[in-house]
C-alpha cells in the first residue's frame, strides 16, 4: 500500500511556491488555505485535506500521485531482552506511541463525558 509522503509534500510545496515567487500568504489566498497551514505543511506539521491537496496541486502545478511512496510494513516483535535491531526498536517505539495516544484519547473522552454530566 502507498502512503502520502509528508517529506515530499513539504519539499514540493516550498520549492514550487518559491519558484513562482509566492509568499505563504499569497499561496494561501490562491488556494483558500490559511497561511499558517501553508507554513505547517512546509514544516511537515500538517497533512492537508483532499480538497486542500487538490488546490495546492492545481495552483503549484504538480501531480498528486507523485507524493505517494510505498509503505513499509510495520515491524512488531516480541521482547527478547536488550538485543533488538534498530528496526525492531523503532517498531516497539511506534507501538508504545500508538498505545499512549490511544490512552490519551480514552482519558479525554472520559473527561468530556464527565463535563456533560455536570
Amino acid at each position: 500500500m502507498k502512503q502520502l509522503s509528508q517529506e515530499k509534500l513539504a519539499q514540493i510545496v516550498k520549492d514550487k511556491r518559491e519558484k513562482l515567487s509566492l509568499s505563504q500568504e499569497q499561496l494561501g489566498n490562491k488556494t483558500k488555505i490559511n497561511r499558517t497551514m501553508i507554513g505547517r505543511i512546509e514544516r511537515k506539521d500538517y497533512i492537508p485535506t483532499v480538497p486542500q491537496l487538490q488546490a495546492l496541486a492545481e495552483t503549484l502545478q504538480f501531480e498528486v500521485d507523485t507524493l505517494f511512496i510505498e509503505n513499509k510494513p510495520a515491524v512488531f516483535t516480541a521482547f527478547r531482552g536488550d538485543n533488538l535491531t534498530a528496526e525492531e526498536q523503532a517498531g516497539v517505539n511506534h507501538l508504545f506511541d500508538m498505545m499512549v495516544a490511544a490512552k490519551q484519547q480514552l482519558m479525554l473522552r472520559e473527561a468530556l463525558k464527565d463535563d456533560k454530566r455536570d
